[in-house]
């Protein structure tokens, strides 16, 4: 179902992220209940988490909207795409973006930067994130389109 049509029929359950998202891949639609990563620069613990069965969630990740070094690349995109997530959403940057964009995956970030992240495994995982004017709890349900990025309490019939 589209956002625009979720905010006209559940517009009080909904919240609306508002950062403008960079949008790349050749899914142009993505939903599914949220788990969450809280990293700045550094993408270890996000690889690991992507390393897990996705089963359709969406993969939040609060990179403190770093636009200094990228969070994702093409080998973690693939990751994603073949463990079963439907898309990433990213306060922060990617890098391979032209090879992310020919992909069948869904990302949501605040811009590109070809240089890498550290690799420390720096971070947290599944805790409540907030950016973009939103609180993403894990297990709260994201949809997303090109109009933008939506979260609800709970799953909504579409």
């Amino acid at each position: 179902m589209k956002t625009a049509d979720l905010v006209d029929a559940y517009d009080d359950a909904v919240r609306f992220c508002d950062p403008p998202f960079v949008k790349l891949g050749r899914k142009k639609s993505f939903s599914g209940p949220i788990a969450t990563v809280k990293c700045f620069e550094d993408n270890a613990l996000l690889k690991a988490e992507l390393e897990k069965p996705g089963n359709s969630r969406v993969m939040i990740v609060d990179g403190g909207g770093s636009t200094r070094c990228a969070l994702l690349g093409d080998k973690i995109a693939l990751i994603l795409r073949d463990n079963g997530w439907a898309g990433i959403v990213i306060n922060g940057s990617v890098r391979d973006s032209a090879e992310i964009d020919q992909m069948d995956v869904a990302v949501f970030c605040l811009g590109v930067s070809p240089k890498k992240s550290s690799k420390e495994g720096a971070g947290q995982a599944g805790r409540t994130v907030r950016f973009g004017g939103v609180e993403f709890r894990p297990n709260a349900f994201a949809y997303a389109d090109p109009d933008g990025l939506l979260v609800s309490d709970a799953h909504l019939a579409g």
